[in-house]
């Protein structure tokens, strides 16, 4: 009883101000081997990172809605592990934002969004692409998966400037409403816990089960990064493969 009462707070206090990951590095992780994610990239406003997201094509990034608020201007570096002046890495302007159509600034329904480059990257060894799910294709309950990001460390704590990554493991859809209440949208989302979780600077970035990314970094306890009482979100990629392969020419 007293976790569905703190959860029924919660829920009033975070429908606006959940910790909305553009806001959320990652917790308790550790640092990723160099550009062992050569899919990762950083969205960055002012020449600091506000985001992640991934290269799902040579031209498009896949991203969360809810980092972008028209009128500003992100700039994608790509082919980074650290974001030090030490390394170099290659950064692109962003020519087209294009969020869901149905993106929800009251609850992060259809919390997805697609950057189109100013030109094309070159593939390389740091720079590559990351495959989705197929059609139709579920996430596994209890599968363990694997977060990164260059968010900060814990709630208000320092920002790496290396890439750090995190295991995590797909909650059932059942403990996701239980704990989320109505804020779960089952067939366009899901929750996950770890060892590790994301944080302020994450949101946008992928969630990776095998070879595909999953999910995308949405939302978390605005209290606690990686809380144990509310497991952090994700927007369900496999739900959004038509309209992604409509604006992309492909999946």
């Amino acid at each position: 009883m007293t976790i569905i009462i703190i959860s029924l707070l919660l829920l009033v206090s975070l429908v606006p101000d959940l910790t909305f990951t553009a806001r959320v590095g990652i917790e308790d992780g550790t640092e990723a081997k160099p550009h062992s994610r050569p899919y990762m990239v950083s969205l960055q406003k002012n020449s600091k990172n506000s985001c992640g997201g991934s290269l799902i094509t040579e031209e498009f990034v896949l991203t969360a809605a809810h980092c972008w608020k028209k009128g500003d201007v992100i700039t994608v570096v790509v082919g980074a592990h650290d974001l030090s002046e030490n390394e170099t890495y290659d950064s692109f302007e962003v020519t087209s934002y294009i969020p869901h159509p149905e993106f929800s600034w009251q609850n992060y329904e259809n919390d997805i969004m697609l950057l189109k480059l100013n030109k094309k990257v070159t593939l390389s060894n740091n720079v590559g692409l990351i495959s989705l799910p197929k059609n139709g294709e579920d996430v596994k309950e209890d599968a363990v998966c694997s977060v990164a990001g260059w968010g900060r460390l814990w709630l208000n704590g320092p920002r790496p400037d290396r890439l750090m990554e995190a295991e995590t493991v797909i909650v059932s859809g059942e403990e996701c409403k239980r704990r989320w209440e109505s804020l779960f949208k089952p067939s366009k989302m899901f929750c996950v816990y770890g060892h590790g979780g994301t944080c302020k600077g994450d949101s946008g970035g992928p969630l990776v089960c095998g070879e595909h990314a999953v999910g995308v970094t949405s939302f978390s306890d605005r209290y606690s990064c990686n809380s144990r009482l509310l497991p952090n979100m994700y927007t369900k990629i496999s739900a959004y493969l038509s309209w992604i392969q409509k604006i992309t020419g492909k999946v």
